[in-house]
């Protein structure tokens, strides 16, 4: 009886150890064939677009990579979480990532919010992030495994301070940032701090929050100040919604902003009332560059739309880290991060990319105007 009981005991942590083993075999951080990395997005929420945006151009890019023969002679796969817009489950989506998942290397996020709530966790857990287009500067001042391959808001607000002042010739501007968003409060804090040193006034500085529908107040109170101009470096939901009703309100100026305008849902929910607006971005699907019309074209016969500036900053971004685990000749993270910190001049679709020492991506933007549903390119402006 002894003898019998004996034997099941151990049939059973035979069987016990057995599956351990297999299930540690299947893990990210134990296959032969393959590097796994993590991404994270708002795939569903108001900014649903954002994520949809970089996660295409992720997947094409590391397609790409696969069919060309991968990366150290493995195939890099991607596990894709949804945030839903909401930057504590931006959070938990990225402990799940590292801790269960154990990715070695995390892509993500588009919103500023956003990516400061992730990035503590992949900072403290030493896993490189890359942001493809989170422009606020305190995002890679979380640490040094956190990088960025787009410009960051001091240069973005420059660029739309002197569009106004010298372009449009404007000096008296409004402002209406969301002010429970870092991206908007970020760049609106520099694009003021820009615009009256080339002798500007604001006359007016009125603010929302994200997820808001009805802007009469705050337009009103615009109004009444009489501006050439109005900066709104929000996101595209709220924006195109208070083009419609600023149109609505008589407030005939033009609007302006940053990349949280770009989405292909802009025009649809701001329709006519967005003619004459302008806004800065990462590159412009116009632009003859051989390399860009290539991008665009290889974007739309894979998913039937134009691509817009975050789904180049999410193909650049995926293109960049394999260039990274080329470079480190390995998958660890210390050596990955030191790749990535010597990024010089890498050919990007939105630019020549170049990570300088603070983790950021030193390149050009550019700045386009709305017009009957297309983006018309105005001018470049490189750092």
């Amino acid at each position: 009886m002894k003898l019998k009981l004996w034997s099941l005991v151990f049939c059973f942590l035979f069987l016990v150890a057995f599956t351990h083993c297999n299930n540690k075999g299947n893990s990210a951080t134990t296959q032969s064939d393959e590097i796994v990395v993590g991404e994270f997005g708002s795939l569903t929420g108001t900014t649903a677009t954002f994520g949809i945006s970089t996660r295409n151009g992720a997947d094409m890019a590391f397609d790409e990579i696969n069919k060309a023969g991968g990366v150290l002679g493995k195939k890099i796969r991607v596990i894709v979480e949804d945030d839903q817009g909401r930057p504590e489950e931006a959070q938990t989506v990225v402990t799940k990532l590292v801790n269960k998942d154990r990715v070695v290397a995390v892509l993500g996020e588009v919103a500023s919010s956003r990516s400061l709530a992730a990035a503590p966790v992949c900072q403290s857990n030493r896993i490189p992030m890359i942001t493809p287009s989170s422009t606020n500067p305190k995002v890679t001042q979380v640490g040094d495994f956190i990088f960025r391959v787009c410009f960051i808001d001091p240069f973005q607000g420059f660029v739309m301070a002197k569009f106004a002042a010298n372009t449009l010739k404007f000096n008296r501007v409004a402002i209406l940032r969301d002010i429970k968003n870092d991206y908007s409060v970020g760049l609106a804090d520099v694009f003021q701090e820009n615009f009256k040193k080339m002798n500007g006034t604001i006359v007016s500085d009125e603010s929302y929050s994200e997820g808001d529908t009805d802007f009469s107040a705050q337009l009103t109170a615009i109004k009444a100040q009489n501006p050439q101009g109005i900066f709104v470096p929000g996101y595209y939901t709220e924006v195109g919604l208070i083009a419609r009703q600023a149109k609505k309100l008589g407030l005939n100026v033009p609007l302006m902003g940053g990349d949280g305008w770009d989405s292909p849902k802009l025009w649809e929910i701001g329709g006519e009332a967005l003619n004459g607006c302008f806004y800065s971005n990462h590159y412009s699907v116009n632009d003859p560059s051989p390399a860009i019309q290539k991008y665009v074209g290889d974007y739309k016969k894979r998913y039937n739309q134009v691509p817009d500036a975050l789904s180049a900053l999410g193909y650049d971004a995926a293109r960049i880290l394999a260039e990274a685990f080329r470079k480190a000749g390995a998958t660890d993270a210390v050596k990955v991060r030191d790749a990535l910190s010597q990024i010089k001049e890498f050919p990007g679709v939105t630019g020549k990319i170049t990570i300088d020492k603070d983790r950021n991506a030193v390149k050009p933007a550019v700045v386009l105007k709305v017009q009957d549903g297309h983006l018309v390119f105005q001018e470049t402006v490189s750092p």
